[in-house]
């Protein structure tokens, strides 16, 4: 038996309530125990003793959208490479969208993504697949199918289903394999040929602008089904106060919903665009500042569950274009934890909760058995320099491309370790 100890460190599991400085005590990859009384019987010997005086020691993060190129577009980015800049962030699970090239629509392209993770991810993928064949927002895949594959969510990715009835019927067919519907809400009508939040910086900037109601309609319709057939449905990224009431007033109704909100909504607004600078040009836009504030009232409440890194990684051609013809998307995977760590630091969000949100909340969101340190949890777990100042350069990043939204950014909070089933995969001190 191999047993590894982490001694000494603040130990911080929101999933079981504890926060307390103690050991971790993992063998053969599975936690055994962790807390101030983990050591009772005393250290076993031979073990492998990590000292974690200092640091802070939290489950691994659980990232529920991350898009990757694989298969289709390796120039941008790989499960391998995703993987690795992963592990420097913290992050130990990821859900990949299906908007790769083939599509993740039937379980043999399933089966290639879980097969590939686990020949070159340090990490553990799963991968969503689509709710309508090539997302052509048609025909409905084989939910029950899939589900029994191993697929831990059904969503179109970027897209956004306009027909009403088709969602209907996914949604319930979705119910009976108690398959959890994710979806991006976005009116593409509306929306137009937006690219920023519709206000008055877009006027200053002569940028078409994005109404809020393009996301607002789509959302309330979906809550509204989601309640009508009783289906799991998780609305995968929201960013307007408004969108944080509708979601709020479907839960007070009693049905089955959730929500994720991308760091950089709660992290960045409208006014960083700054001049032009297609690094922020997102999907959907940055919102106002009263709208980043409303998402981390609704988080601290409990209207947003969950956290997301909405890692999108896009290639320096599709960048450096004019602002209206630069591609939507920023890579998140290093910076989804220190950019949360903002959060807490500013005391805008308990510690216990920023954790939380992104780690027992996604893993219970996906049916996952990691995202806490409970005896005969996965050992997946991370330590963390909490106070640790660094600054995010393009030295950094681990991803294939390199269009952060936190280019250069000074953070407050530093993975030093990174551990999955036991095994160390990232180590800040190794060269």
């Amino acid at each position: 038996m191999s047993t590894l100890l982490v001694e000494n460190a603040r130990i911080l599991d929101p999933a079981r309530g504890v926060d307390s400085v103690g050991t971790l005590v993992v063998e053969n990859g599975v936690v055994a125990a962790a807390g101030p009384e983990a050591l009772n019987q005393g250290r076993p010997e031979g073990a492998t003793v990590v000292d974690g005086s200092g640091l802070l020691l939290i489950p691994g993060l659980v990232d529920a959208r991350v898009f990757i190129g694989e298969p289709g577009g390796e120039h941008r980015e790989t499960i391998g490479s995703a993987s690795r800049a992963a592990a420097a962030g913290g992050v130990t699970s990821i859900l990949t969208m299906p908007d790769t090239d083939p599509v993740i629509d039937d379980v043999a392209l399933a089966e290639f993504v879980m097969r590939t993770a686990r020949e070159t991810a340090a990490i553990n993928v799963y991968p969503a697949a689509a709710l309508t064949k090539k997302l052509e927002g048609r025909e409905m895949t084989e939910i029950g199918l899939l589900a029994r594959a191993g697929v831990r969510a059904f969503t179109e990715g970027r897209r956004s289903l306009s027909n009403a009835g088709l969602l209907r019927r996914i949604m319930t067919y979705a119910r009976d394999f108690d398959a959890l519907v994710m979806h991006e809400t976005r009116d593409a009508d509306l929306a137009g040929h937006g690219v920023m939040n519709e206000g008055l910086l877009a006027s200053w900037l002569g940028l078409p602008g994005v109404p809020a109601e393009a996301e607002l309609i789509p959302l309330e319709r979906d809550l509204r089904l989601a309640e009508l057939t009783r289906c799991r449905y998780h609305a995968a990224k929201i960013s307007l106060g408004r969108s944080a009431e509708a979601v709020r007033a479907a839960k007070d109704r009693g049905a089955s919903v959730t929500a994720a909100v991308s760091i950089n909504h709660l992290a960045l607004n409208e006014n960083d665009i700054g001049e032009y600078r297609t690094f922020f040009r997102l999907s959907p836009p940055l919102r106002r500042e009263d709208d980043r504030l409303a998402m981390i009232e609704a988080l601290n409440e409990g209207a947003v569950d969950i956290i997301v890194s909405s890692h999108d990684p896009q290639d320096a051609d599709d960048k450096r274009r004019p602002f209206a013809e630069a591609k939507a998307g920023a890579i998140g995977l290093e910076t989804l934890l220190p950019a949360a760590l903002r959060l807490f630091h500013s005391g805008a969000v308990p510690l216990a909760r920023v954790v939380d949100a992104v780690t027992a909340a996604p893993a219970k969101l996906l049916g996952l058995p990691c995202g806490t340190l409970a005896p005969g949890a996965p050992a997946d777990f991370v330590l963390v320099d909490l106070d640790a100042p660094f600054i995010f350069g393009k030295d950094r990043i681990r991803s294939r491309s390199k269009n952060t939204a936190f280019e250069n950014a000074r953070f407050q909070g530093e993975v030093v370790k990174t551990f999955v089933a036991g095994r160390c995969v990232f180590d800040a001190s190794a060269p």
